[in-house]
């Protein structure tokens, strides 16, 4: 007789304690609801590359953005820049101002694309501002 009134005071146990369980639970929920809460997603750095969103308010942005090779080796590629400007003759001062050297590559999504050895994001940037190609609003830089 006492083993089944010990084995019905911890079904009873039991069954309260899930009965709370629930009831935090769903509390938690209402409250969870309630919240404005912005779950963390993936982070794509060519997102806004491939988006079309050209609205009036839209700005044409310069993306600078480096690659891993192998190893120590890495590119910087400079994508978005106005198709007035002579590619070839801004790679050719990249060049001789980082002693580095690079390639311009025509690429069917992005259009033409500089692209230099190294890491020269920084570099890149600082020259695209001084020469007055590109303002410092409209440069992102990507990457690590």
């Amino acid at each position: 007789m006492s083993l089944q009134v010990n084995y019905v005071l911890l079904f009873s146990f039991q069954l309260e304690f899930c009965i709370q369980g629930l009831f935090f639970v769903l509390l938690k929920a209402r409250f969870m609801s309630e919240l404005d809460i912005q779950v963390p997603t993936t982070f794509d750095p060519f997102a806004d590359a491939n988006s079309q969103n050209s609205g009036a308010g839209a700005k044409e942005y310069v993306h600078i953005r480096v690659q891993q090779r192998n190893g120590r080796k890495s590119l910087t590629t400079v994508q978005g820049l106005k198709k007035e400007f002579s590619y070839n003759k801004i790679l050719k001062d990249l060049k001789k101002e980082f002693c580095c050297n690079g390639t311009v590559v025509q690429d069917p999504e992005l259009g033409q694309v500089i692209q230099l050895q190294g890491d020269q994001r920084k570099n890149v940037s600082t020259f695209l501002i001084q020469a007055g190609i590109v303002k410092k609003d409209n440069i992102k830089i990507h990457g690590f």
